[in-house]
């Protein structure tokens, strides 16, 4: 390659500040891209003479990279409103899900809906997040409970990145909730997971990684484990729900296998901690649900963060616990209820998503080598992000070195 192609980009954005997620703010600073990734995300006094074929000028407005929602169920039919009254009157989450609410009728809408259904209906709830500066997205199956079902979920998920330009990864949840068809026989259904859905999805690529809803009301740790051996033998990544409305001790379970993330977390203990800082394992805290149930035991921040554990927030966008479409919103209520750090948010929403996605060599940073996927903000500073309710900052949304 000769010196003046190295030099070549396809845009540079100029007078910026640079959060980079990576190293400090810079006050100053350039971002090129070429061929969709970043070739210089530094300095303007150390940017090379780039011969670009756009020149932004950011006029001192902020930027970050492209932000991450890492827990999503944003695959689904219907809505679970009308449970959401229930709780108002005085119902427990636990108590709509024994009497036939809660994941079954959702899965009883979305087996009803075709896959273009699907994917419509998904939309909507997908355009605000893009709004708000999300350029790559998890999306989790575990409203269908069939393989028939799921397969169409992860289909659907698959199909919103042609839609919109967005990177989406897909996580196989069947281990949520028992269907009907093996009422009685939870055992029965995790060997259906184990020894045919498995199998099946990850021969047809449709996921990504595997999830597990590891509680009272799902299923146990030696069952939950069952499914890990076998995601584990088909080469899927596994993430757990853990801990959410009791503990179970998911979150070591997830730890011993190397999970990408354990998510929930309020009833986390010391056993938890440092089984997923032993392993690397990423918290994802997800404050809409702990919201939205009126949780009111907060996940162990402080411990988290003195151990070390990586820290990411999502949405958990999902029509039961956490019909949230807002990952600004997100930050300020890690921020205010759980007292997380602008920086902690930030980072969650970043740094910290990318590596609970398993993609933290190629999003989540501004640095060179990784996708130009730009959020840049109106803003005077980075607070302002996670400070203020209701409003949206965004300016501009970059997504492989395209507006």
């Amino acid at each position: 390659m000769t010196h003046d192609s190295n030099l070549r980009c396809d845009a540079i954005w100029r007078n910026a500040r640079l959060a980079t997620m990576a190293s400090p703010l810079i006050d100053d600073g350039v971002i090129a891209c070429r061929d969709g990734l970043i070739i210089y995300a530094g300095d303007a006094q150390n940017v090379p003479a780039f011969d670009a074929v756009e020149t932004i000028e950011c006029n001192r407005r902020w930027i970050t990279p492209g932000l991450i929602d890492c827990h999503t169920h944003l695959i689904h039919a219907g809505n679970r409103a009308g449970e959401f009254a229930q709780r108002l009157a005085g119902a427990s989450y636990e108590e709509i899900a024994r009497a036939g609410g809660g994941i079954v009728s959702t899965m009883k809408a979305t087996r009803a809906a075709s896959e273009s259904d699907l994917v419509a209906s998904a939309l909507p709830r997908l355009d605000v997040l893009i709004s708000e500066g999300v350029t790559t997205i998890e999306v989790k199956s575990g409203y269908g409970l069939s393989l028939e079902d799921e397969s169409k979920m992860l289909r659907a998920a698959r199909r919103l990145e042609d839609e919109r330009g967005i990177a989406v990864r897909t996580t196989f949840l069947g281990a949520h909730a028992l269907p009907p068809e093996f009422i009685g026989d939870a055992d029965g259904y995790i060997d259906e997971i184990c020894n045919r859905m498995i199998p099946a999805i990850a021969a047809a690529g449709l996921a990504d990684a595997v999830d597990g809803f590891c509680e009272t009301i799902g299923f146990s740790p030696v069952q939950i484990e069952r499914v890990f051996v076998a995601a584990k033998a088909h080469g899927l990544p596994v993430k757990l729900h853990a801990e959410q409305l009791s503990n179970n001790n998911g979150a070591a379970l997830a730890g011993r296998y190397g999970a990408l993330s354990a998510d929930h977390l309020e009833y986390l203990d010391d056993n938890g901690i440092a089984a997923m800082r032993a392993a690397g394992t990423v918290a994802v805290l997800l404050p809409g649900a702990y919201y939205f149930t009126r949780e009111t035991k907060p996940p162990p921040i402080v411990a988290l963060r003195a151990s070390g554990v990586p820290m990411a927030v999502a949405t958990d966008c999902n029509p039961g616990t956490s019909p949230l479409t807002s990952i600004l919103l997100a930050m300020n209520m890690a921020a205010t209820m759980f007292r997380m750090t602008v920086e902690e948010c930030l980072a969650g929403v970043t740094r910290n998503a990318a590596l609970a996605l398993g993609l933290s060599s190629e999003v989540g940073t501004l640095e060179v080598g990784k996708r130009c996927d730009l959020a840049i903000w109106d803003i005077d500073e980075l607070a302002e992000l996670v400070y203020r309710i209701g409003a949206n900052p965004l300016y501009s949304r970059v997504r492989m070195g395209r507006e």
